[in-house]
């Protein structure tokens, strides 16, 4: 009984030091070295398409930029949690330190996470804002209406694209100029998509919707409709071809005379 009394004595009379957690400061250096470092390489997709479009560039970098931080942060996470596991582990005949708080790392583990978030609303907010953004004089203006099932492309001059039997419509666009289209609805919600631009926007009845596309590179990309809209619903497909510019003057001027013969 005096053994035990002794021994809780010298533990209240000594000057008890909290565990050290955490990495050095020179680690931590280390650590954001290298994110800057990682910041330059060609990083992974992780499934994501990397948008042939500006807008659909924004959009990737930012599904980019919370993966990484998702992974940082589960990297940190699950290294501490390993870290603690093995490095205080029950031992035997071995009292471990009492302590009661630390508020230095109280206060690192408390800002850090608020920074992340305040960080990834800022980048989404900045991403979002640009992705919605609308020319007041775009190069184009095209109308999309999407109809049970399919899609009808209108542009200036009277140029109507519409699908043609077993074919599906193409939406012709220019290649680095910024196209605006207004999106519409005949009768139900439809989902205008198109994967490798990373977008989709709904097609609603009685609404309308202005979005920009500025292509960034030339080549044939597949849209569909996301919406369950009805029996046909997967025969509500479409093309998008990007050309150069001068190519799509070209084309469009002669839409424009098949029109007024």
């Amino acid at each position: 009984m005096q053994l035990v009394e002794s021994s809780a004595e010298t533990c209240r009379s000594e000057k008890i030091k909290p565990p050290r957690f955490g990495l050095r400061k020179r680690n931590l250096v280390g650590l954001l070295l290298g994110a800057m470092a990682l910041s330059a390489c060609n990083l992974p997709t992780f499934g994501a398409y990397r948008g042939a479009t500006t807008q659909g560039q924004n959009e990737f970098h930012l599904w980019q930029g919370f993966i990484i931080t998702a992974i940082f942060v589960g990297v940190i996470t699950w290294g501490a949690l390993f870290y603690a596991v093995f490095k205080f582990r029950r031992r035997s005949d071995q009292i471990p330190e009492q302590t009661h708080s630390n508020i230095k790392w109280e206060l690192i583990y408390t800002i850090i996470p608020v920074l992340i978030v305040i960080g990834l609303f800022a980048a989404t907010y900045v991403s979002e804002n640009q992705i919605d953004s609308v020319s007041s004089h775009p190069a184009l203006r095209v109308t999309v209406v999407g109809f049970q099932w399919g899609w009808k492309f209108e542009y200036p001059g009277g140029v109507t694209i519409i699908p043609k039997g077993s074919s599906y419509p193409t939406l012709e666009l220019p290649q680095g100029k910024t196209t605006t289209i207004k999106l519409v609805s005949n009768d139900v919600v439809h989902g205008f998509y198109i994967p490798e631009f990373n977008f989709s926007r709904y097609a609603l009845p009685g609404v309308t919707n202005y979005f920009d596309f500025t292509p960034t590179k030339t080549g044939s990309f597949v849209g569909r409709c996301s919406q369950l809209c009805g029996l046909y619903h997967a025969e509500m497909l479409f093309n998008v071809k990007v050309v150069s510019s001068t190519d799509f003057s070209n084309w469009l001027s002669a839409q424009q005379q098949k029109v007024t013969a």
